[in-house]
């Protein structure tokens, strides 16, 4: 199914180039009832359109999940080196950099990712687990909500659970992030507000069914309530999109039914690296239809989107400590936002785009010492390049491994084609062959990379680093509000204060309508529910 560059990276098939290639068609195609081409000035400026000063506007809040500095130097020269590019190319965040936030919790100097989104969402710091609560576990009103009953649409794009700790923090309020199946509750309308997103569009079917629901939505719910909530949204209007053909129907965005719920993997959606383009949209996919989607339904209204994209997986990359997988996801992510900056510059309508992480993941550093003796002043992006699957995906498949001869199969098969180490030693076949827990064999996969391109790790977990903002705007007046306001270093919960003043939103009000929200677990799911703050849930994606 696959041929073979210059360098041995294997191609995608030529629906994977025409997957490639039609999101960019679409977008320049795109009717002129939608978009309004904007054409350059002599001196490289944009034209600002006649509604200069119109009250209507979009915001697109990216969050990087776990992306912290160090990641854009691996991608960057990553990519030049897949590429063949100049040493002075540069990834299209790095045009946008405008400054860098403090990330800390309200309990930790290093946060967690509920915690991260929710400074976002609400403004202020909450402790390590909170989702949409403050740190006295008050429910406190988010930026989604504020903007949908102001009159805004809003929507949630990500690449892991729909019900994970990101999107959560802006559309649901509970005590802990374990608490997934009640925040797809809230998010499909059941809590004091009632329904306040438009479009959803990622992974965590699970979450919205149980095993012992209709089939037709899959066999791996997860719900303990036996609930089917997704049979249950489409009795109350939603359009459900639930694979891939489904999504295509959507035409990018050109014909979606709002509300949309679209769940498109039980649990997360696989790595860039490892995602089957038959099975799964890509990020800028997702992002370009919801865009196009938002777009289409605020046309005729006053008032603008809200919306929320995450590059989610970059965190688990991080997490498990896989540069191959790291520095793909990045590049996902990169070209999400190109896609989105391309809609901006056509749409007549004022956007301003805002991109920063929660917290960095895993301490990466861009060299390892591998030796006692002094270290080089190297790393190699040829190891990176030449992997054509992630830890993940290896460990999954030496764990479902049926056959007589597993040595064997993980010399020839994992290591030497996977993930091309043909300078394997016998030991570390040897471990990979006898060890049964897939934590371990995925963490001895990813070190065998990672040491050979020296690139060093110094934890599982988040560190305290300050991470990068970017922003963008296609008009002129809006990019200087940003940097009046958020160009150096700033907290985080400044960024959703931001957002806030910019679309005139009052969250102290809306905090006073959530106050009544169920929030705290019920007793059968209350033991052990601070276990959750060990993001080690995020290494095996089930």
């Amino acid at each position: 199914m696959t041929n073979t560059s210059k360098r041995g990276q294997p191609r995608r098939a030529f629906h994977g180039t025409l997957r490639f290639v039609l999101p960019t068609l679409i977008v320049i195609l795109l009717g002129l009832n939608l978009w309004v081409q904007q054409f350059p000035l002599s001196d490289g400026s944009e034209l600002l359109s006649s509604n200069k000063h119109s009250k209507k506007k979009n915001v697109i809040f990216f969050v990087t999940d776990g992306m912290g500095p160090t990641s854009l130097s691996l991608t960057r020269s990553f990519r030049q080196y897949a590429h063949d590019l100049a040493i002075d190319d540069i990834l299209t965040l790095d045009k946008h950099l405008i400054g860098s936030s403090r990330t800390r919790a309200s309990d930790s100097l290093v946060t967690d990712s509920a915690a991260g989104a929710t400074a976002f969402a609400c403004a202020l710091k909450s402790y390590n687990g909170a989702i949409g609560v403050n740190s006295d576990k008050v429910p406190c009103g988010t930026l989604l909500e504020g903007a949908k009953l102001s009159g805004y649409h809003t929507g949630l794009v990500v690449t892991t659970r729909i019900t994970d700790a990101t999107p959560g923090s802006f559309s649901a309020h509970v005590d802990f992030r374990t608490q997934e199946d009640l925040i797809a509750e809230q998010q499909l309308g059941d809590y004091p507000l009632g329904r306040q997103v438009d479009l959803m569009i990622g992974g965590g079917r699970t979450h919205f069914y149980s095993s012992q629901s209709d089939r037709k939505y899959g066999s791996r719910g997860s719900r303990r309530d036996g609930r089917n909530l997704i049979e249950k949204a489409e009795k109350d209007g939603w359009s459900y999109v639930g694979d891939r053909s489904q999504f295509d129907q959507l035409q990018l965005g050109q014909n979606v039914s709002l509300p949309l719920l679209a769940l498109l993997a039980d649990y997360d959606i696989p790595f860039d690296m490892d995602r089957d383009e038959e099975e799964y949209p890509s990020l800028e996919e997702q992002t370009i239809t919801a865009i196009t989607a938002l777009s289409e339904a605020t046309k005729d209204s006053d008032k603008g989107f809200f919306l929320l994209v995450e590059g989610s997986r970059i965190d688990h990359a991080g997490h498990q400590n896989d540069p191959s997988a790291q520095v793909r996801e990045v590049l996902a992510f990169d070209r999400a936002f190109q896609a989105a900056k391309d809609l901006a510059d056509r749409s007549e309508v004022e956007t301003i785009m805002i991109s920063t992480s929660d917290h960095e993941t895993g301490g990466l550093a861009a060299s390892r010492q591998v030796t006692k003796s002094y270290p080089e002043y190297v790393w190699y992006p040829e190891v990176l390049y030449n992997a054509r699957h992630s830890g993940e995906y290896c460990s999954k498949q030496i764990a479902n491994y049926k056959g007589d001869d597993k040595k064997n199969f993980i010399k020839h098969e994992i290591l030497e084609q996977n993930l091309h180490i043909t300078d394997y030693r016998d030991e570390e076949v040897d471990f990979l062959t006898r060890e049964n827990n897939r934590n371990a064999v995925q963490d001895k996969l990813n070190d065998m990379i990672s040491f050979r391109a020296q690139i060093g790790w110094s934890t599982h977990g988040h560190s305290a680093v300050d991470v990068n903002i970017y922003a963008y705007s296609n008009k002129k007046h809006a990019m200087d509000d940003i940097l009046k306001h958020l160009q150096g270093n700033h907290a985080n919960t400044e960024i959703g204060s931001y957002m806030a003043g910019y679309m005139d939103l009052d969250l102290v009000q809306v905090s006073k309508k959530v106050r009544d929200t169920r929030h705290s677990p019920d007793k059968s799911s209350a033991p052990g529910i601070n276990s959750v703050i060990d993001e080690y849930y995020h290494r095996i994606n089930a």
